[in-house]
């Protein structure tokens, strides 16, 4: 259980330093990764990009309408709450995914 108003991070690294632990070399998680990290998912599942972990391309376009629509509810729940950048961002991914998902489809 996490202390209130404490922040929680994880470590993985089984043994500590640099070194030892690619950890170090994640970027920061804010909205802004976040987000692309939704999007890199959606382009995965519309078949646009290589699964990582695969190597191999296949869409699975229902998962990736439910991706679209989780960022659709992220955008409707953060209105008013995202610097310019993150909103700009937001619309910009939001608009690509359902360009993609519309040539998917087809």
């Amino acid at each position: 259980m996490l202390a209130q108003g404490k922040d929680f991070v994880m470590n993985e690294c089984a043994e500590p330093g640099p070194e030892k632990c690619q950890c170090n070399s994640l970027p920061a998680v804010d909205f802004s990764t976040f987000m692309i990290s939704l999007y890199s998912s959606a382009l995965v599942q519309l078949g646009e990009m290589p699964d990582p972990s695969t190597g191999s391309r296949s869409k699975n376009l229902s998962v990736a309408r439910q991706t679209i629509d989780m960022i659709d509810m992220l955008a409707q729940k953060t209105h008013g709450n995202l610097d310019s950048e993150e909103e700009k961002l937001m619309k910009s991914l939001n608009h690509e995914l359902k360009l993609a998902y519309v040539k998917a489809k087809c």
